[in-house]
């Protein structure tokens, strides 16, 4: 089965604006916080937020405290000055959009314009533009009903911004030829025009197209609308539970889009959900393969792995002899810290992988005894090596452990900042940071009481290596991330500009490797090692332009580059 999903599915600007001001205002404004109507026409949106103690106000109380945010859709002026009269301080998250049609109405209103709004009426964006025109607004979105209207000596006509192009073109052309004095604004967003020219060329390039997104929301109902109209099988959605994977097995080419209110998560669990499908129908070789890649990550054994092999690298490119020792430790070490990090962060995986979440859940005792076994392991291990390497292991492993932990107590210290997971961005580095103690400077310290110029040449290679692998699975994890309050640094950065930033770590990556082995700081094995940047910088690209999707393949290909590593230097060692 071929799965493509489109470019422009999942949260518009407008939407993907007011979600980030709803989450960020419990800690900037006066609680509590409640939005004026549904924020966005996406249930589980809404179902989160009330989780978060974010409710919704659908009618304005004589006297009210707290902060109430405007939702995307916008409302009617006296509304707000309604609520502010009532005592509420106002967030306005209107979507730019649609306060450009705001603007439009406002002032040809001013001027004795009729406004006529080519919308549903009952819509929440169309009742606020209907706000801004007062008794001179008609909400049309037929034919029949515009032709019903009486001639106006001065109108203008402008489209909800989620409104079907092709209607709206129609509604053009009845204007042109029968009142070619109104005034025409094109106010669809092109963010909606956009995903419904795509829907229309991906339904015509698949077998079957599923559309994600809230059954009120009138963008997601459109889209569904296009869809079938190229008379392609079309299924209308709003969670991975509602996929009628019988009916699909026998499909072979699926397209994915989604409405303008759908979130990434919603959409990664039904991409997800849909790639398991040719490996769940009978014991093929394909889904034993599929079953056992899934399994060696929920476990983290394919990471420690990963581990052992960058390690093994490490060794060879510092053309240390004794690397079995340093292998194994580095395996025990991340398979034990991984797995703690994963039973912490089930909150987050609720929404960026479920499947782990659950698996973690499920298996919570039997996976803590593991990561204390392994840890247990590691530094018998690492006592085995020396003083030295076992004094450090035995600092990470504490520090590790106490990354969730309050070492500040709140009677001493009311800032922010009062455990290591509060500082932005800190998992990212010390991951990276640990891993590359655990693959580069341990070896080197179990030789030798000195850290030369080649370990540090290594060790920045590894630290690199591996920060760009878990940025990037960061960026995967966006929307996830800032639901729960997790700063990371594609968060802080943004998705491209922290794409930009791995991207020039890797070309940097590659210039250590290649100038150390030409000046013979390392061995000549960073020649043939330059080959794994090289290939992470090929999988971000692609990312990046759409053809590698948040996939169980796409983590395992991820992972694999550090087993590259290894496989590349067990082949140098022979020759």
């Amino acid at each position: 089965m071929k799965i493509l999903l489109a470019k422009t599915a999942g949260f518009c600007m407008g939407v993907r604006r007011a979600v980030e001001m709803v989450l960020d205002a419990p800690s900037k404004y006066e609680n509590p916080i409640c939005t004026y109507g549904p924020l966005i026409h996406n249930p589980q949106v809404l179902n989160l937020l009330e989780e978060k103690g974010i409710f919704v106000l659908n009618n304005i109380p004589d006297h009210g405290s707290g902060t109430v945010l405007i939702r995307a859709h916008g409302v009617p002026p006296e509304t707000k000055k309604d609520l502010e009269k009532s005592g509420f301080k106002i967030i306005d998250s209107t979507c730019p959009r649609v306060i450009k049609v705001q603007t439009i109405i406002r002032k040809h209103a001013k001027q004795d314009y009729v406004c006529i709004i080519i919308g549903d009426k009952d819509h929440p964006e169309v009742i606020g533009l209907l706000g801004y025109a007062g008794k001179k607004g008609y909400a049309v979105d037929n034919l029949k009903d515009l032709d019903s209207l009486p001639p106006f000596d001065r109108a203008i006509i402008v489209a909800q911004t989620t409104q079907n192009t092709l209607f709206f073109e129609k509604v053009k052309n009845w204007a042109i030829q029968k009142f070619p004095h109104y005034k025409i604004f094109d106010t669809i967003c092109d963010s909606t025009s956009r995903r419904q020219a795509e829907v229309h060329r991906l339904a015509n390039s698949v077998d079957a197209v599923i559309v994600v997104g809230g059954y009120n929301s009138g963008n997601t109902q459109r889209l569904a609308e296009i869809a079938r109209q190229t008379g392609k099988p079309t299924y209308h959605i709003e969670t991975e539970s509602e996929l009628d994977l019988d009916a699909l097995s026998s499909i072979r080419h699926i397209g994915i889009t989604a409405g303008a209110s759908t979130p990434n998560w919603i959409i990664k669990r039904i991409y997800r959900t849909l790639e398991t499908i040719p490996f769940t129908k009978g014991k093929s070789w394909r889904s034993i393969i599929f079953a056992i890649q899934r399994s060696l990550l929920l476990t983290n054994i394919y990471v420690a792995m990963g581990a052992g092999c960058l390690c093994y690298a490490c060794t060879k490119l510092q053309e240390i002899t004794n690397y079995l020792p340093n292998v194994l430790m580095a395996m025990l070490y991340v398979q034990s810290m991984h797995i703690f990090n994963n039973l912490i962060g089930t909150k987050a995986d609720r929404y960026n992988d479920p499947d782990r979440s659950s698996f973690y859940n499920r298996k919570k005792v039997l996976l803590m005894l593991l990561a204390f076994f392994a840890g247990g392991a590691g530094l018998l291990t690492a006592y085995s090596m020396g003083p030295v390497p076992f004094l450090v292991l035995f600092v990470m492993s504490i520090m590790g452990l106490s990354y969730n932990l309050r070492l500040l107590p709140e009677r001493f210290f009311h800032g922010k900042y009062r455990r290591i997971r509060d500082v932005p961005g800190s998992k990212t580095i010390l991951i990276a940071m640990a891993w590359g103690i655990v693959t580069a400077v341990l070896p080197s310290l179990s030789v030798s009481k000195h850290i030369g110029l080649s370990t540090v040449l290594v060790l920045c290679w590894s630290i690199s290596l591996v920060f760009v692998r878990t940025a990037f699975f960061d960026i995967l994890d966006m929307q996830g991330d800032r639901i729960v309050g997790k700063e990371t640094i594609p968060i802080l950065m943004g998705e491209k500009r922290a794409l930009r930033l791995l991207k020039t770590i890797l070309i940097i990556n590659i210039g250590i490797l290649l100038v150390s082995s030409i000046f013979h700081f390392i061995s000549t094995l960073g020649f043939a090692l330059a080959i794994c940047p090289v290939f992470i910088f090929i999988v971000l690209s692609a990312h990046e332009s759409g053809y590698m999707l948040p996939s169980t393949r796409l983590e395992f290909l991820v992972e694999t580059n550090f087993i590259t590593a290894g496989i590349i230097t067990l082949i140098w060692s022979f020759f």
